[in-house]
């Protein structure tokens, strides 16, 4: 690691030191988002509501591909910051070379396992007739292109926790970038639709991590991916996992939930499907800022935990601050111009109706989402792996028979609305879990949950 990430980690001024880490997070995340709507775009300048609604039935799959790329990122990452901070660098190596590999295992696993299942995936992820087509075509690249998708959400992660937070930036700026020309090349030149626009995705993760790779190898002085230094113990297992199991288990029930979602959504028409996937993508991007916030700042958490505990509350205490302050200023940005935003994707009246209304109802729990996203990355960057757990499935819990009871109450409205009570609900857990672990975690967060 450069002396200059050891001053961010160690003697930076905390709102210099959560810039340092956090800003190239968000600005990498919020680059996804937009490739991600940029998706939706082209697909819509082709003026066919079923291609739209393939694209939003299978962010279930695309989730489960990134849980298994968060699985290894996440847990080796936190594990990485913190061996940092107590100095065990040769310990970082063999960390990072087991995350490269073990990745690339999870993604061909992936592949075999889904592509002889595949018209069954399609099936399970609520295809309609006009549709199906389109939405096995994306399934088939993806899950084809897993191995990919799956090692760079890994070395995304694990370059970010050395404190190499402008290199990770660049690689998911590199990959976006990559994405949007490919998108246009195979939308407007090569006319390959929804194949196309799934194999730009790849394409573009492919790029990336062969940067990080080249980092790794050439420029990082612990991360490496050299096979030599491969190394899967007990603590190196037991480590990774009970951080990266819990990031797992949510990204498999946010999955789940888009996925039971869209079966109530069916019920309302395609143009209810697809203006939920209009609106889920224009949320993405503030609620990625955020991500990107708390997400950026989980090194240096971890870091601060085992190296500097009164830093740590130092860096939790801001990042709060700026939470609330994000989330106030999005909110009023979409109250004004919501009709606008859908109004890019599609000219239907009633999709833009529906997705104006889903934007509205979500955005009232965006503060919440950010700090339950904060909650988690203290639990992650603290080693709380319990907790961890508890707050990855908490709301996929409650999401599904509040869905239930919702839908048969409030039909279409009442389907929405259940979103930001699944949210209510984790947030409270996670403020008291916070609480609770207090004392653990450091008695000056006493302040911060009281």
């Amino acid at each position: 690691m450069e002396a200059e990430n050891l001053h961010y980690f160690e003697k930076a001024p905390i709102a210099k030191a959560v810039a340092h880490f956090a800003v190239p997070m968000m600005l990498g995340t919020s680059m996804s988002v937009i490739y991600s709507i940029l998706n939706a775009y082209f697909l819509g300048t082709l003026g066919n509501t079923a291609m739209l609604t393939a694209l939003a039935l299978t962010l279930p799959l695309f989730a489960l591909i990134m849980a298994l790329g968060n699985l290894i990122g996440m847990g080796s990452g936190t594990f990485i910051s913190r061996l940092l901070g107590e100095k065990k660098y040769e310990d970082v190596k063999h960390v990072s070379s087991f995350a490269f590999y073990s990745s690339l295992v999870l993604g061909f696993i992936a592949m075999a396992v889904g592509l002889p299942l595949i018209d069954s995936i399609v099936h399970g992820l609520g295809a309609t007739p006009d549709s199906f087509g389109f939405t096995k075509d994306y399934v088939t690249v993806m899950l084809i292109g897993s191995p990919i998708v799956v090692l760079f959400f890994t070395l995304e992660n694990i370059v970010r926790s050395e404190g190499a937070a402008m290199t990770s930036m660049i690689g998911m700026i590199l990959s976006v970038v990559v994405n949007i020309i490919l998108d246009a090349l195979v939308i407007f030149v090569f006319h390959w639709s929804v194949i196309g626009v799934a194999s730009a995705t790849v394409i573009s993760n492919l790029v990336a991590c062969v940067y990080y790779a080249f980092y790794m190898g050439y420029k990082s002085q612990f991360l490496t991916a050299s096979v030599k230094w491969f190394k899967a113990s007990k603590e190196i297992l037991s480590n990774i996992f009970k951080i990266g199991v819990p990031v797992f288990v949510m990204s498999i029930f946010l999955g789940a939930m888009s996925l039971i979602f869209n079966h109530y959504l069916v019920d309302y028409g395609d143009q209810a499907v697809a203006a939920f996937g209009i609106s889920s993508r224009l949320l993405q991007f503030p609620e990625f800022i955020l991500m990107g916030l708390c997400e950026g700042v989980v090194p240096l958490i971890a870091f601060s935990f085992t190296a500097n505990k009164l830093r740590m509350k130092q860096t939790i205490g801001f990042t709060l601050k700026i939470i609330v302050a994000l989330a106030v200023v999005f909110g009023i940005i979409v109250y004004l111009i919501s009709d606008n935003l859908i109004g890019l994707f599609t000219n239907d009246p009633q999709l833009i109706e529906m997705g104006s209304y889903i934007l509205h109802v979500t955005f009232l729990s965006l503060f919440i989402t950010g700090m339950t996203t904060l909650f988690m990355g203290i639990f992650q960057a603290t080693a709380q792996g319990t907790a961890a757990f508890i707050m990855s499935i908490i709301q996929g819990i409650t999401l599904i028979p509040v869905l239930y009871i919702a839908n048969r109450m409030n039909g279409f409205q009442g389907v929405v609305w259940s979103l930001v009570i699944a949210d209510a609900v984790a947030f409270l857990v996670g403020a008291i879990m916070l609480y609770v672990l207090r004392n653990k975690l450091q008695p000056d967060l006493d302040s911060l949950v009281q």
